[in-house]
């Protein structure tokens, strides 16, 4: 992606892969920015990449609250 620099500075791990592309949850800066959570699909050498969310520590935090009252 042209202009946007990003940095994956944990790979916390992979949900699913698909035709060589990953679906991940990293620890990612973007820009220079402080790391956020992040989950997208990359490709096999983490140069092209999918849309994707990128949560705050809070943001994951809630996530975590409402994944765990599931009934999964």
């Amino acid at each position: 992606m042209a202009g946007i620099k990003f940095e994956i500075e944990e790979k916390l791990g992979v949900l699913s892969e698909r035709k060589g592309w990953t679906k991940e949850l990293n620890l990612v800066s973007w820009n220079n920015r402080k790391a956020k959570a992040d989950i997208r699909e990359w490709d096999e050498t983490h140069e092209k990449m999918g849309k994707g969310i990128t949560l705050s520590l809070e943001e994951l935090v809630e996530l975590k609250k409402i994944l765990n009252n599931m009934d999964l």
